[in-house]
């Protein structure tokens, strides 16, 4: 049995987004003041964490793990579609960050780089907002298993590591700019890898979340036969199949052929394997289809035998 926790997740994201649009507006108003290239490249960076939060809720509100007549496996696919769709916003940003670095590059500004502690130490404080962010959403998303928070906070994590390379870089122009004015030079430099930093945040969460849109195998054949096998009265255990992702939701099914004959002493072997694997893989929906010792197999799983695994004879 799956538990929602869709109301946590409305309340997780409804904080962190009124934080990322208070993070969005002073580096805005601070970029504009300074005329760095970086901070509104940062910015630009920070929209879409906002972005990312909105679709979050939208998500998380399709997203209910209970099955309906339209979708009898539950929604939670939906997660990880509102997670593909926080990849997008990344792979945008970073393709905005870079025109605007080559822009300038081609287009050099008129007004020159200007930075005051002020406007450092309002950077600090965004950097404090997005580190609280962070390692709020991924705590909160790693203990219930959430793939939007989970997703978002990776997100945020990368917003922090851009800003500690914007902050380093104006740091350096205003320690040194009216000696060595070409350090302005180096606010545009800092742009190409904050758009890396974005690109691989977006790429860890594609990573991610397309096994579940996919249906990749969730858990190793060998492992659920191990399981199956330990059972008394199994004598054979084959086309295993699995997908869905381990500490959200997984469907398991197989075939079984046991050493009984009556359907209630074959219903309570099943029972048995299915407690023992939603002990190790829950939550999980699990079927298995109990067959005559006629359909011996040793074909573990769809196209692949395992013959390291000494199968019992019948």
């Amino acid at each position: 049995m799956t538990i929602d926790q869709r109301p946590t997740v409305r309340r997780v994201l409804i904080i962190t987004l009124v934080l990322n649009l208070l993070v969005m507006i002073l580096k805005a108003v601070v970029g504009f003041l300074t005329g760095s290239l970086s901070l509104l490249s940062d910015a630009l960076h920070s929209v879409t964490d906002s972005a990312n939060n909105i679709l979050g809720l939208v998500a998380s509100r399709f997203s209910s793990p209970e099955p309906d007549r339209e979708h009898p496996y539950g929604h939670q696919k939906y997660e990880a579609v509102g997670a593909l769709g926080i990849a997008a916003f990344l792979g945008i940003a970073c393709f905005e960050i870079l025109s605007g670095a080559i822009e300038r590059i081609l287009y050099p500004p008129t007004e020159p780089l200007r930075i005051s502690a002020v406007e450092l130490w309002l950077l600090l404080i965004v950097l404090g907002i997005n580190i609280f962010v962070a390692f709020y959403e991924r705590h909160i998303g790693q203990k219930i298993g959430n793939a939007i928070l989970i997703a978002d906070a990776k997100h945020t994590m990368s917003d922090i590591w851009v800003t500690i390379t914007v902050l380093a870089g104006l740091l350096a122009f205003w320690m040194g700019g009216a000696r060595f004015p070409w350090l302005q030079w180096l606010d545009v430099g800092l742009a190409f890898p904050v758009a890396l930093l974005v690109f691989s945040s977006g790429w860890s969460v594609l990573q991610d979340n397309l096994p579940w849109l996919v249906d990749e195998m969730a858990i190793a054949p060998e492992a659920i036969y191990s399981i199956a096998m330990k059972v008394e009265g199994v004598l054979n255990c084959h086309e295993i199949a699995s997908r869905g992702v381990v500490g959200r939701q997984v469907f398991i099914e197989m075939h079984l052929i046991v050493n009984v004959t009556d359907v209630e002493t074959s219903h309570q072997i099943t029972e048995e394997i299915e407690a023992q694997l939603l002990e190790q893989y829950g939550p999980a929906r699990i079927v298995i289809h109990v067959e005559p010792p006629r359909y011996y197999s040793d074909q573990i799983s769809f196209s692949q035998s395992n013959p390291d695994i000494p199968l019992e004879e019948s």
